[in-house]
């Protein structure tokens, strides 16, 4: 996640926007009408996947007369909580759009469709749908899992002397950083890590994510809490702190980390091989295989270890859900569901969100071993899941804009050094407390 918001990525200035046209016709899948002349507009975060569900988006229509999908891609370093806010405010009002979770099911009350008849819903893994669940119905659709944590070059671990399997807390990750950075000219690189305080979704919600997921035992937990106690603050400091050291600094001041954004983290410094490791999740394979594919089939991810907590763990969870627009029409509002239950139930669909879209998929019905991810951060996620070694995603039960708009703000005025780690702590507290009134 972009999610998000933040949450995600490629070359992620970028606003894209593409239109499909496709042709013949077919009786849609969950057994209502698609036919006849229907425009359905999709305003989507995911960044990383938008030509995979364009794609997808133009099979569909292929199979779907009188069909017609526009998707509208916005996310990475562009804010899409701010970009959906526009579209509605514009009244360009799209038919599909992304919430995040208890506060954007808030906040998007109004403009919700229940969803709780979709054939899908039987489908959802257990846990993935109580984040967009109220007493009124389900009102979001799991796009997928996704899992973060620090993603390590495997061929220069290989060449360091590191084994990986061997760092499951934080004392051993800093070990291993230590001897990395020892032998920088030796390997090649330029730094150990590259942290991208410029994208305060990376630091506000994920990195954070790691101290409040130990705190709260769930999205919605953390949405109903009215005070931060913010147990682990001590612990996350450790994290942070690691990073700022050994990341690359384009000035050679820790305050330079704040000019570094997604781009240069993950694409020009960490897929060119100049940097061994960056905290970012499975959904940047594409990213990083798209510039150099044998560093994409050679990568792994460590544990975030919160000392003395999940030291062995990362954070998974649901990046994003996919909602309906309850205000449009009728013909509309089954076309956007059918395309949805087409995209994740249908064989062809299934097909596209493993190979396509390289998504670890929320519903049952994958166990098929052509189904099983075929990227290595996905796998690695996978497992991490299968061995019971992860950590909730909270983030999304954050008060609004409170993540990336007050902590990751003031991680950076911590790293540029015009605020106090005590302060950060206290800021972050108070606001919450004052954001829960």
């Amino acid at each position: 996640m972009r999610f998000k918001k933040a949450l995600s990525l490629m070359t992620v200035t970028a606003l894209i926007c593409g239109s499909l046209v496709g042709c013949s016709s077919s009786k849609d899948s969950s057994g209502g009408s698609a036919s006849g002349d229907v425009t359905v507009d999709i305003f989507q975060f995911k960044v990383e996947t938008q030509e995979a569900l364009q794609a997808a988006a133009k099979k569909y229509e292929e199979s779907h007369g009188g069909v017609k999908i526009n998707i509208e891609t916005i996310g990475g370093g562009n804010d899409y909580g701010a970009g959906l806010r526009t579209k509605f405010q514009s009244g360009q009002e799209p038919t599909i759009f992304n919430v995040g979770g208890p506060q954007d099911v808030e906040d998007w009350a109004s403009k919700l469709e229940d969803l709780s008849d979709q054939p899908w819903v039987n489908q959802a893994f257990e846990g993935t749908l109580g984040s967009v669940t109220t007493d009124e119905g389900i009102f979001g659709m799991p796009f997928a899992q996704e899992g973060y944590g620090f993603i390590y070059n495997k061929q220069i671990f290989e060449k360091a002397g590191i084994k990986p399997e061997e760092i499951t807390t934080l004392a051993k990750l800093e070990e291993a950083i230590k001897i990395l950075d020892s032998k920088k000219s030796e390997l090649g690189i330029e730094a150990v890590m590259s942290l991208p305080a410029k994208e305060k979704w990376v630091t506000g919600l994920h990195l954070l994510n790691v101290a409040l997921g130990n705190e709260f035992a769930s999205g919605k937990e953390a949405y109903e809490a009215k005070k931060l106690e913010f147990k682990y603050s001590d612990q996350l400091k450790k994290i942070l702190d690691l990073q700022a050291e050994y990341s690359y600094m384009p000035d050679g001041t820790k305050a330079s980390l704040n000019s570094v954004d997604y781009a240069m983290q993950t694409e020009q410094k960490f897929a060119t091989g100049k940097v061994a490791m960056i905290q970012m999740g499975n959904w940047t394979y594409q990213a990083i295989s798209g510039v150099n594919e044998e560093i994409g089939n050679n990568l792994g991810i460590l544990p975030m270890p919160l000392e003395g907590v999940n030291e062995d763990s990362i954070p998974v969870g649901i990046p994003m859900y996919w909602s309906i627009n309850k205000d449009k029409s009728d013909e509309e509002k089954a076309a956007a569901k059918d395309f949805l239950n087409w995209l994740y139930t249908s064989d062809e669909g299934k097909e596209m969100v493993i190979n396509d879209f390289n998504f670890i998929p929320a519903f049952k019905g994958y166990e098929d071993e052509s189904l099983q991810p075929k990227d290595p951060l996905s796998a690695a996620v996978l497992q991490y899941s299968n061995d019971g070694k992860t950590m909730p995603w909270v983030f999304m039960g954050y008060p609004s804009g409170w993540g990336e708009n007050v902590v990751g703000a003031d991680i950076q005025k911590y790293l540029d050094g015009s605020m106090s780690w005590e302060e950060l702590v206290k800021h972050a507290q108070d606001t919450w407390e004052d954001e829960r009134k």
